[in-house]
């Protein structure tokens, strides 16, 4: 879950000056001992839940034309936690 965590960090870091929600998801993650993605979803409230799954599919997205499986696969892997 580290390695996913820094690139979920990484992509809300962009949304931080815009939307504060997202500097609530950054500081859980932050802070955060999650030892797997579901517990991470898990500890999500609703609103945040749907936050993400606006800005993941982009991410997703970049991560494949950038040719990045690795994280278009970790990221993929907790978006589709979120349902």
């Amino acid at each position: 879950m580290e390695k996913t965590q820094a690139y979920l960090r990484e992509i809300i870091s962009n949304y931080t000056e815009t939307y504060p929600l997202s500097k609530k998801i950054y500081s859980r993650l932050e802070h955060g001992n999650y030892p797997s993605e579901g517990d991470f979803v898990k500890d999500l409230t609703a609103e945040e839940i749907e936050f993400l799954n606006k800005i993941l599919p982009e991410a997703i997205e970049y991560a494949k034309n950038e040719m990045d499986d690795k994280r278009s696969q970790q990221l993929n892997e907790v978006y589709e936690l979120l349902y």
